[in-house]
């Protein structure tokens, strides 16, 4: 559920019921727009968690937080952007002796109490209250600004400012975090809309800071993977005999820069053999597959993994995995699709080198394995779609034997996700016509998540693009989460792209979730053919969009 909380309502988070009920007015009263939403009938949506993480019309609050505080209002923006990508997060410890940090700025635990004593808030609406964070982020910039002796709008002025706002101590990592991600995120300028398509903010790119956003990449090196830059870390052993057979999936709690200049820290205790930024452009390897990595503090456990390779249990995860650390946080609700590109790229070559089956059970979240104090990489984490790239990118197959239960697409598959970040809208797109909710409390989504909808007599369909270069005769699939308030009649209709009907097919929801479930095969036509899930029924039911595949 996509909800901002301000007002009065932030003080209802830990009432999510009333909250369900009192958040869009709170919302209204500051300004700030949700995706709409409307009550699903009894059911087990009914206990879907509100999701504050994604907020909407930020450009406004972006600009009177500038106003007041002299900070240009594109670099505050950009600064928010590297940290969260504009997500309301609230991070967790991933890595002993960095803060925590949370909301739009991702403001840290370090700097929490002065900046809300500057904003005037408590502490806790930092968390809570987007326009809050947001705000009390740009007094304290104003604050290292006066300090420095830095203002005005000339961007290149604030670099020292955003350099000490990096909290960084390693100074490579800080011309990453200040010239690649900051000033780069200017140079090019970034726009992030929300699933439903609604607008969350933008930069204007800034083609007068292109000298400014080049950082200098040092070569491979020894790096393992030829697409990652080798920044080598002191924090590895031996792997003690033991054959990699697993890969493990981390959220770094914060932004990319910060992420791997601690992982290269002597005093960090820790490491991973990667990190993947947040757009995918850019990898580091920190150690080699070879050696050990110390990203896991805990020894494995086969019954928190499908009672698989139990004879491993008792034996450090570290000795037998490789692990990814991905700029971002387990609180966030999406996942942009440049990171998962490069991301399945990476674990596709790791499997093949290594033997791996690409399951899982063998790719695996680290909250899984330390479930006590991670949930990282969090449950908005695409795994369906990140197991089905993974296995594209690798050409099919389950690596060295095993293999997931979803098969991958074949070459000529076009998938079409009800995250339209997650598609390729030149190719696939998904529109939806009424009151629909997101939600991701029912497990065995396709993607980041799915839509459900009420049934009535209404003509509010979800509607699933695809374009064809030619006429095709084309089988169609369907994905959705099983639940007993789900239709047992639920409607797939598909038209040609003349919008002429060419088939349909009725299925029961209520069982086959977590899985492809055929519709038919049907006779498409050149340009924009459709799948649309209707909800015209008897109210009383739900019906759920979550994924089409056209094969």
């Amino acid at each position: 559920m996509t909800w901002i909380l301000g007002g009065v309502a932030r003080t209802l988070l830990k009432g999510s019921l009333m909250m369900r009920n009192l958040a869009l007015s709170g919302a209204l009263a500051i300004g700030l727009s949700t995706v709409a939403c409307s009550a699903p009938p009894e059911g087990d949506e009914l206990v879907d968690e509100i999701d504050p993480s994604v907020v909407t019309d930020l450009d406004r609050v972006f600009a009177a937080a500038a106003a007041e505080s002299g900070v240009p209002v594109d670099l505050l923006a950009a600064i928010g952007h590297v940290e969260t990508r504009w997500q309301m997060v609230r991070g967790d410890a991933e890595h002993d002796g960095m803060p925590t940090a949370v909301g739009v700025m991702g403001l840290r635990s370090t700097v929490a109490d002065r900046a809300a004593a500057r904003a005037g808030v408590d502490p806790e609406e930092l968390a809570l209250d987007a326009e809050a964070n947001i705000r009390a982020a740009a007094l304290l910039l104003a604050d290292l600004a006066a300090e420095q002796g830095v203002g005005g709008a000339d961007l290149a002025a604030w670099a020292p400012v955003v350099a000490a706002w990096s909290g960084i101590d390693d100074p490579d990592a800080v011309a990453q975090y200040v010239q690649g991600d900051v000033f780069g995120t200017l140079a090019e300028g970034v726009e992030e809309r929300a699933e439903s398509g609604e607008l969350i903010a933008a930069i204007p790119a800034h083609p007068e800071l292109v000298s400014l956003a080049g950082v200098a990449v040092p070569k491979a090196g020894t790096a393992d993977y030829p697409a990652s830059v080798w920044r080598p870390s002191p924090n590895y052993n031996s792997r003690g005999g033991h054959r990699v057979s697993h890969v493990v999936i981390h959220t770094c709690e914060g932004n990319y820069a910060g992420c791997w200049g601690w992982l290269r820290n002597s005093a960090a205790g820790a490491s991973a053999h990667y990190v993947v930024n947040s757009n995918g452009s850019e990898i580091t390897q920190l150690v080699r597959e070879a050696n050990r990595a110390w990203h896991v503090a805990a020894s494995y456990a086969c019954s928190r993994n499908g009672n698989t390779d139990c004879g491993k249990n008792g034996v450090s995860v570290n000795s037998f995995s490789v692990g990814i650390e991905h700029a971002g946080f387990a609180s966030q609700t999406t996942w942009s699709t440049g990171l998962v590109e490069a991301s399945t790229k990476l674990t596709c070559d790791i499997t093949r080198s290594h033997g791996i089956p690409r399951d899982r059970h063998h790719i695996v979240g680290h909250g899984q394995l330390q479930p006590w104090n991670r949930t990282d990489p969090g449950r908005h984490w695409p795994w369906t779609r990140y197991l089905d790239r993974v296995r594209a990118h690798c050409g099919g197959g389950g690596g060295g034997g095993g293999g997931g239960t979803t098969p991958p697409p074949s070459s000529t598959a076009i998938v079409i996700d009800s995250n339209n970040a997650n598609n390729n809208t030149a190719r696939a797109k998904i529109e939806l016509t009424g009151a629909w909710s997101s939600a991701s409390a029912t497990p065995g989504f396709y993607g980041s998540g799915y839509y459900f909808g009420a049934t009535d007599q209404v003509s509010a369909p979800a509607t699933f693009w695809f374009h064809l270069s030619s006429a095709q005769s084309r089988t169609v699939d369907a994905w959705w989460t099983a639940g007993p308030n789900r239709s047992t009649s639920a409607t797939f209709i598909a038209y040609n792209a003349a919008g002429a009907e060419v088939g349909r097919s009725a299925k029961n929801q209520t069982t086959g979730g977590g899985s492809w479930q055929q519709l038919g095969t049907y006779s498409f036509t050149a340009g924009w053919n459709k799948v649309v899930l209707s909800r015209w029924a008897a109210p009383g039911k739900v019906v759920i969009a979550d994924a089409v595949r056209v094969r």
